[in-house]
């Protein structure tokens, strides 16, 4: 699969291979030969399928959608780390520059409850969308489009919403994390609509929900160990995680409080 001007380089992959959710699997070797370092990580694979398919076999099954480090889709571990080892960088943006001639890659899916194998290298990751369906949005009626210089919002906040709305829930921080934490996901989610005007209508029972769903799913808790932010491809602050909390705690005070004022009406 040589391309480009650059060098060509032999590889190892030991890829989990696992036909299905109730069934056990294991590695199996793979020797991918002629790899061009031009080439993305996700056509080195496409390359070892069609090899694997011409033989007869059955292709490596892996998430992939946009192939730009936008959409999310794809994503397993590489050497045990999430992504691979070029930091801020997703499995599709990844090259095979950042590899020796004679490397040998271990390939496994996310590993966590609440991520199940459905194949190879794909997990579901339906618990995520669980979340956001539990409150990450805007459902109120917030009137037409505004022009954004028409609302002010401070630059911090601004900026800040931006880079949590950065968030492509591609699960990295999950696997990554010791307790399959999901955290960094749901607090970044919380937090981008938190600081903007179009989320405050909804602001305490959206905390509140999405916390709730994220336990329901089974994620662990987090212990601020710091690898989700350090794998997450679009570095996500850890700082959103103590927003998250903030919110969480501020919510349940003044439900806390309104409950109260019920009873003693």
């Amino acid at each position: 699969m040589g391309s480009g001007n650059g060098k060509n380089i032999n590889i190892t992959l030991k890829v989990w291979r696992q036909k299905s959710p109730k069934e056990s699997g294991s590695f199996v070797d793979y020797n991918v030969k002629n790899v061009s370092s031009d080439a993305s990580f996700l056509e080195m694979m496409d390359a070892l399928n069609e090899k694997i398919i011409s033989d007869g076999g059955d292709p490596v099954a892996f998430d992939h959608d946009c192939r730009e480090g936008i959409c999310g889709s794809c994503g397993f571990m590489i050497n045990g780390s999430a992504h691979g080892p070029q930091k801020s960088t997703t499995v599709c943006q990844l090259h095979m520059r950042h590899f020796q001639d004679g490397d040998t890659l271990v390939l496994e899916p996310w590993r966590a409850t609440a991520f199940p194998v459905i194949k190879d290298l794909m997990v579901d990751r339906s618990a995520f969308d669980r979340i956001i369906s539990a409150g990450g949005y805007v459902s109120a009626n917030t009137g037409s489009p505004q022009d954004g210089n028409s609302l002010p919002i401070p630059k911090k906040d601004a900026d800040h919403a931006f880079e949590a709305a950065t968030c492509i829930g591609c699960g990295a921080c999950v696997a990554s994390c010791k307790n399959a934490s999901a955290s960094l996901f749901t607090s970044a989610k919380i937090t981008h609509l938190a600081l903007l005007p179009q989320g405050q209508i909804e602001r305490n029972d959206r905390a509140l929900n999405m916390v709730a769903q994220m336990d329901e799913e089974g994620f662990g808790g987090c212990t601020n160990t710091g690898t989700c932010s350090a794998s997450c491809p679009k570095d996500i602050s850890l700082i959103n995680i103590t927003t998250m909390n903030r919110e969480f705690a501020v919510a349940a005070a003044t439900k806390f409080e309104a409950n109260n004022k019920l009873g003693d009406g």
